[in-house]
């Protein structure tokens, strides 16, 4: 007797210890609760060049597609939107960092608006699709649009509802962030579309995706020698 009142006692220990903790879906949805209450850092302009902050799958394409824009000075990659400190490029992949390859964008406001830079963000991607974008996915990959300032938060969420006036049976996929870190990728994977023209994943996503970009918007174009 003593032996079944000792099973049932640490099947329900174990039952009551599974109940109590928290899925990963519990923790990534509470992970993204809390970023959203946090209070957005700005960054302060200098010599009158503003920056702004996007996550939306590979940042080589990102990268490239930003750096095509006129108005935008320079484009530099790395990670944000997580919550531990130095992240790499092989941390971040494991999708426990909590980071997405993300880019900053440094821009001339007298040339090209941050409303702009919004457009030419969701006009790059697939705005309906979860954790990734094209062949890439995992939340490293998820699209996040970062804000520092009510302003830009409000230029972001009126795009997004109209947006989402036009989709029928889907919603814009992408996380809306206040902006707090980003932390500058390795020095390999800075240009890497530009110095890798030859790579396979170059050649197959990441330049097609820059057309069909540059396609789309092409009075959004750098001439030639801007480049």
């Amino acid at each position: 007797m003593k032996k079944y009142s000792l099973l049932i006692a640490v099947s329900l220990l174990l039952s009551i210890s599974a109940a109590c903790k928290p899925s990963n879906e519990n923790n990534k949805a509470t992970e993204a609760t809390a970023q959203k209450e946090l209070i957005p850092v700005e960054v302060e302009t200098i010599n009158g060049m503003k920056r702004a902050y996007f996550a939306s799958g590979c940042f080589w394409c990102v990268e490239a597609i930003y750096e095509s824009v006129k108005g935008v000075k320079e484009v530099i990659s790395g990670y944000s939107g997580g919550h531990t400190k130095n992240p790499t490029y092989e941390s971040s992949n494991t999708g426990k960092t909590g980071h997405a390859e993300a880019v900053e964008v440094i821009y001339d406001p007298k040339v090209v608006s941050f409303a702009t830079l919004v457009d030419v963000y969701f006009g790059s991607q697939n705005i309906t699709q979860v954790n990734g974008q094209g062949p890439d996915r995992g939340s490293q990959y998820r699209s996040i649009l970062f804000y520092q300032n009510e302003e830009e938060k409000k230029v972001i969420d009126e795009k997004i509802a109209s947006l989402n006036e036009q989709l029928e049976d889907y919603k814009v996929a992408a996380q809306v962030l206040p902006f707090q870190k980003f932390w500058e990728a390795e020095a390999e994977h800075q240009n890497y579309e530009k110095l890798h023209p030859n790579n396979p994943y170059i050649q197959n996503v990441s330049i097609p995706r820059l057309r069909r970009f540059q396609e789309k918007f092409p009075h959004l174009l750098k001439e030639p020698k801007d480049h």
